[in-house]
């Protein structure tokens, strides 16, 4: 971007939306943490206990955070991907989702501090869904299966990241870029395991809007929600379908992205999971898997990894910090080219060769 004054604009443009966008989020958690010091006071209940290793200050936290921004502007400038569209919705959606996600705050309150059931599998679920998935991971009300636990969900993760949970999703975009450099989109496919309600899609689709994709994911609630989300886009299929046994070809993607869910997967599930997306993809075909941190990839942020299972509902994410996705990959047939931090999460390239 050689133009002084597009620079410009385009850097004007990118602090209008990402910095009011990340004070909002930033406002509900800490609003949050008010209401939770609040409950304890009134219960009496013990604070929570603080991390065990090495946890960055908030100054250092926030520096990160400005850090993440700051690539994910360059990434805009390179011409990688356009000025993003976050899609957040008009303010009285956003305003209604906040009220879903405050109205569900006394209900975690209890699980946490009661230590109450995690189990939310009904009659009928029970049987035609893995028993893993039938939880309430993060304390979310509902875990998986509702209209309300879709439309929490976005909300909730942007407010443990502090706004920055979409400038992370953004991240896998790079190296998609390098990978289709030069081919023609159309003729492409991606696939992306666990896509939720969508916004990892509508990102790659606002970079490559020609590019077939499919999205599978286990929850009808979340699919339903991920149309609506994605209308605008042509060439998008949404499929309800468990990853383990993934309803597609072997060979027939050229990419395979998966944000935010090894962590939540039990090893053995996560192990079929890395198989099944390496069976599906062609050879030079890549898998970009982005999720929390590990063990080792920052010490001065060890603590929170400890933190997090501790204070959230995640049963399987010490299983997570500890894997050896690169050797998963290999017993699969996939080469691991890549890997590198981003804020509080890990962007992981695979290739088949």
């Amino acid at each position: 971007m050689a133009d002084p004054l597009a620079r410009l604009a385009t850097r004007a443009a990118y602090a209008a939306t990402q910095l009011p966008r990340m004070a909002w989020y930033a406002g509900h958690g800490l609003l949050m943490r008010r209401l939770a010091a609040a409950a304890r006071e009134r219960d009496g209940a013990p604070a929570p206990a603080p991390a065990s290793g090495p946890v960055p200050d908030q100054r250092r936290l926030y520096a990160d955070m400005a850090a993440l921004l700051m690539r994910d502007l360059a990434n805009v400038e390179a011409g990688i991907y356009p000025l993003p569209a976050d899609h957040d919705g008009t303010l009285p959606t956003l305003i209604r989702r906040s009220r879903l996600f405050f109205s569900d705050l006394p209900e975690i309150y209890e699980r946490r501090t009661r230590r109450g059931t995690h189990d939310v599998r009904s009659q009928a679920a029970h049987g035609t869904l893995p028993d893993y998935f039938l939880q309430n991971f993060h304390f979310q009300s509902d875990g998986w299966l509702t209209e309300d636990s879709a439309d929490r969900y976005d909300t909730q993760v942007e407010v443990l990241f502090r706004g920055t949970g979409n400038a992370m999703r953004r991240q896998a975009l790079p190296l998609l870029h390098a990978h289709f450099a030069g081919r023609d989109q159309r003729r492409l496919r991606l696939l992306d395991v666990g896509c939720g309600t969508g916004r990892f899609l509508d990102f790659v689709k606002q970079a490559w809007p020609r590019l077939p994709l499919v999205g599978l994911d286990l929850s009808d609630a979340y699919l339903r929600h991920a149309r609506r989300h994605l209308a605008r886009w042509a060439r998008l299929g949404l499929v309800v379908a468990n990853a383990e046994a993934i309803p597609a070809r072997s060979g027939s993607f050229d990419a395979v992205t998966s944000i935010f869910l090894m962590h939540e997967l039990p090893p053995a599930v996560r192990r079929k999971v890395i198989g099944e997306c390496a069976r599906v993809l062609a050879p030079g075909g890549v898998l970009i898997l982005i999720d929390s941190l590990q063990r080792g990839d920052r010490p001065d942020y060890e603590g929170l990894l400890d933190w997090f299972p501790a204070h959230y509902h995640e049963p399987y994410y010490a299983s997570y910090v500890d894997e050896d996705f690169a050797a998963v990959a290999r017993s699969v047939g996939l080469a691991h080219r890549h890997a590198e931090q981003a804020f509080l999460s890990k962007v992981m390239l695979f290739a088949k060769e």
